[in-house]
């Protein structure tokens, strides 16, 4: 079958919804592996697209006072990993002799939201297209295998759906990612690892005004603009009754869309992928992540953080 007929056989398969979310990205996966990508860029573009739009619908599933609870019990929490994370990141990239900017790039990564860090401090630090590559190289890879695994870890370790859709929010880079591993796991879940996630990613504001500061940038702060319409439908869900059913159809095409994000993830990485982010990169974006990972998880298992809704 040609190449392109199948990428489309399977985006329609997965936003139709006949396709669940663990199998579309292991479709995704299997394509990206095992073919050329016939629309290597365009898909990059439409997947973010997805994701912001898909992020949005879902909030017209949501409750706002569970949304802002959640944020809330979560401020804390986020603050002191974020710092945490940096320093960390930061001194690893050193040991390792990666480049500052890729480093640095990676720990923000890692420590706020993944590509939409990146993308938001990228210019401020003047890093090229092979630097920003390689970082969200990094990134997405770590994103597709915690996707693959939390759930299965989450399982085997008993976590209730509040302690799990709080470690993925935590430990897990791209908002993309936590939503579909917590929408496996569960409502509850889902909804605790959406609200912290989008609760760290107002971290990108304070994190690019910084890092413009030190180095003596105006460039202009990319701001995830999404986040403000996720707040917006939570509203509509909450205060507005007679929309019950125009909630309902969003929250849900919400769902699908995430379905057909994932797949189109999978799509993108592939041997050449891998080959592009080396050795280096990849080892810091690692070693963090599970320091990261397993500390959040011992808090949480131990009760020292937790989270209801």
């Amino acid at each position: 079958m040609n190449t392109k007929i199948l990428f489309f056989v399977g985006l329609i398969l997965c936003a139709s919804g006949i396709f669940s979310a663990p199998i579309a990205l292991g479709a995704g996966l299997a394509y990206g592996f095992s073919f050329a990508h016939p629309y290597q860029t365009d898909s990059r573009v439409l997947s973010k697209f997805l994701l912001q739009a898909s992020v949005v619908g879902l909030g017209f599933g949501m409750n706002l006072l569970e949304v802002l609870h959640a944020g809330r019990s979560g401020i804390v929490y986020t603050a002191a990993s974020i710092s945490f994370v940096l320093a960390v990141g930061l001194m690893a990239g050193r040991l390792l002799r990666v480049n500052s900017i890729s480093s640095a790039l990676i720990s923000a990564g890692t420590a706020i939201c993944g590509g939409s860090a990146i993308a938001a401090i990228a210019p401020i630090l003047d890093a090229d297209q092979d630097q920003t590559a390689v970082s969200l190289g990094t990134i997405f890879i770590l994103n597709s295998i915690a996707l693959m695994i939390f759930p299965a870890l989450g399982w085997a370790l008993h976590l209730s759906q509040s302690q799990f859709g709080l470690w993925s929010a935590l430990a897990i880079h791209d908002t993309s990612s936590v939503v579909g591993a917590t929408a496996r796991y569960g409502a509850v879940a889902l909804a605790v690892g959406t609200t912290v996630k989008l609760t760290r990613a107002l971290w990108i504001a304070p994190l690019a005004a910084g890092t413009a500061v030190i180095k003596g940038s105006k460039t202009r702060i990319h701001w995830p603009w999404f986040i403000l319409l996720f707040c917006l439908a939570t509203v509509v869900n909450t205060y507005i009754p007679a929309a019950a059913h125009l909630s309902l159809e969003l929250s849900n095409l919400g769902r699908l869309g995430l379905t057909a994000t994932l797949f189109l993830i999978g799509t993108s990485l592939s041997r050449a992928t891998l080959q592009q982010v080396g050795f280096r990169p990849l080892v810091q974006g690692v070693i963090l992540w599970m320091l990261v990972g397993l500390i959040s998880l011992w808090f949480i298992v131990q009760g020292w953080i937790a989270l209801q809704l």
